[in-house]
């Protein structure tokens, strides 16, 4: 490819708005440009690089028994009203209806239409296992894009769906997929780890999630260097310790203006473990609002989405006053002592039904109650895990006080899920057994954004100068770079960049005249482009013996010989590659 024929250009100055490290390099390099919110155009280096990495994931699918298959974008709406997604999902899912009325989604992802591919294509247990994925255009509708590449409202996914008779065999492929996934990002060149994660949307039985570690990301991760235990926040549990005491009598005590746990801490000169804190929220039940209440020890926050599982709600709010009063309980000195359990939930971390002698509201206006204990003044609709885990918490699984949790960033690159039958049960797709009875297809579903790789790459591969992508990813292997101030130097380039091309060698070839760009502005173009070679035919190389070769990762040059060109070359992206493998 000649850098002349390139629509696009690249950009000298940092990108306004663009927040991230990815985000201004893709604009500067001319590999993406911006059509709206969370919706871009991919230019030719853009597109090059996703199609190397769409390659390698075409690639290690392919290896594990994958069939490729390409599934609409637009789904009629019943297939996603059947499953309850429809309705559950929040406004992320675009809804819409088409000219005769008829109503429709645009697809997020594609469990519905597999499961309905099942159904129509799958009848009996010889026709299984089956894998099956796509390349395809997705889109949500995302309420703050950010990033560039990292949250978009329109992306290129991988997924890929498994279809089994028995969990076992489910699970096997989702080990298949497992380890396929550390391969694609290794051959990629990206770090990353596996997690255990929440189900989320997606439902099923047990999920993980491919991170980037990154201060860039979004999501929070719990780490035990020591014991190795690693999982998403959501999921996320820690060592709890607690000490054991004889119950004492419960006490009311004046605490004039001490609503939060700090102001009770400074009142009462006690640590933040001694209270007991009443957290509130709403679910809609039968159309009507109902309160949960959550208590957790006053030194921990407590985990929404974990009290979401536990009573199953998809949705919930933070109480407001009159609804806490109305369950009875006295918003600032509130405890569950005395609520109305016709009209709430109480729900309590499994530490509190363990500890004795906590301080709780007296639900009176400056009172609080000393000494309260679980089972003897109050009990709960549910016990459970209710917390978030913290860094320096204890590792689930410490063996002693030095394991511990460690919180990091990281960007989610790719994720696995055992769905079980959630959508084959939904939407009637099944297979006869050996003994002619009818059973729910099991399902698993295997997803990575192509996009949010090439960015995490980026954010991995880059310095002052620009990108430094490994070369399985680059837009090119070679950037050949003509200093063209005769006609002997032209020719020397041209000869080069076919005898490459021949060679089945990736080169960029910058042919522009020293008119339109000097020597400073090819070699800034070179370094902001990233390429992983090098190479510069100039009047001072041709002087100093020939061509020289520059290394992007390292920086490292040396001037080759012209008849030696081909074959350095040639050796150098082998070794690349092998580097990236080994």
């Amino acid at each position: 490819m000649k850098y002349s024929q390139l629509l696009g250009t690249t950009l000298r100055e940092a990108q306004h708005g663009a927040d991230l490290a990815s985000h201004d390099l893709l604009l500067r390099a001319g590999y993406i440009r911006q059509l709206a919110a969370g919706i871009f155009s991919y230019l030719h280096l853009g597109q090059r690089s996703l199609k190397k990495v769409e390659g390698i994931l075409r690639e290690e699918m392919d290896r594990i028994g994958g069939v490729e298959i390409s599934m609409p974008v637009v789904h009629p709406a019943e297939l996603w009203k059947k499953t309850g997604r429809y309705d559950d999902i929040d406004d992320s899912l675009v809804r819409f209806k088409d000219r005769t009325d008829r109503p429709a989604v645009l697809a997020m992802t594609h469990e519905e239409v597999v499961a309905d591919l099942a159904r129509t294509e799958v009848s009996s247990y010889k026709q299984l296992p089956l894998l099956v994925y796509q390349l395809q255009t997705k889109f949500r509708d995302e309420a703050r894009s950010r990033g560039g590449l990292i949250r978009v409202r329109e992306f290129v996914m991988k997924d890929s769906y498994s279809l089994d008779t028995s969990w076992e065999g489910l699970e096997k492929q989702y080990q298949n997929h497992y380890d396929a996934y550390f391969r694609m990002f290794k051959r990629a060149g990206l770090p990353v780890i596996a997690i255990e994660s929440d189900v989320g949307m997606m439902g099923g039985k047990v999920a993980h999630e491919y991170m980037y570690v990154t201060e860039i990301g979004e999501d929070t991760i719990f780490i035990s260097d020591n014991t190795g235990y690693m999982a998403n926040k959501e999921v996320a549990t820690f060592k709890k310790e607690f000490v054991e005491a004889e119950p004492q009598e419960l006490e009311k005590v004046h605490t004039p203006a001490a609503k939060t746990i700090e102001e009770l801490q400074e009142f009462m000169q006690l640590p933040a473990s001694a209270f007991g804190k009443a957290v509130f929220f709403t679910i809609e039940k039968e159309e009507k609002p109902h309160v949960i209440v959550a208590v957790v020890r006053g030194d921990m926050e407590v985990h929404q989405i974990k009290i979401q599982k536990m009573i199953g709600a998809t949705e919930m709010r933070p109480s407001t006053e009159p609804e806490i009063k109305a369950i009875g309980l006295e918003p600032g000195f509130a405890s569950p002592i005395g609520a109305n359990r016709e009209m709430c939930t109480i729900i309590v971390d499994d530490l509190i039904a363990k500890t004795n002698n906590l301080v709780v509201g007296a639900n009176e206006v400056d009172y609080h109650l000393k000494n309260a204990c679980y089972g003897r003044d109050y009990e709960a609709d549910q016990v459970g895990d209710i917390v978030a885990a913290f860094d320096g918490a204890l590792a689930p699984d410490a063996k002693g006080p030095e394991d511990k949790l460690r919180a990091v960033r990281g960007v989610e690159v790719g994720n696995i899920f055992q769905l079980g039958i959630k959508y084959t049960k939904a939407l009637d797709a099944t297979f006869m057994d050996t003994g002619g009875r009818p059973q729910p297809i099991i399902m698993g579903s295997y997803g990575i954004g192509v996009g949010r790789l090439l960015a995490c790459l980026i954010e991995e591969y880059n310095d002052e100068n620009g990108i430094k992508l490994p070369i399985s990813v680059a837009p090119y292997q070679v950037h050949l770079v003509s200093l063209m101030e005769n006609e002997e130097i032209s020719g020397h380039s041209d000869a080069l960049y076919e005898s490459l091309r021949k060679e089945g060698v990736e080169v960029l070839y910058d042919n522009r005249g020293h008119k339109v760009a000097t020597a400073g502005v090819k070699f800034s173009d070179a370094d902001l482009v990233g390429c992983p070679i090098r190479l510069t035919v100039s009047k001072r190389s041709i002087k100093n013996g020939g061509v020289e070769m520059k290394i992007r990762q390292t920086g490292d040059s040396e001037i080759l010989a012209i008849d030696d060109v081909l074959g350095k070359v040639v050796a150098e992206v082998a070794r690349q590659f092998a580097e990236l493998e080994a």
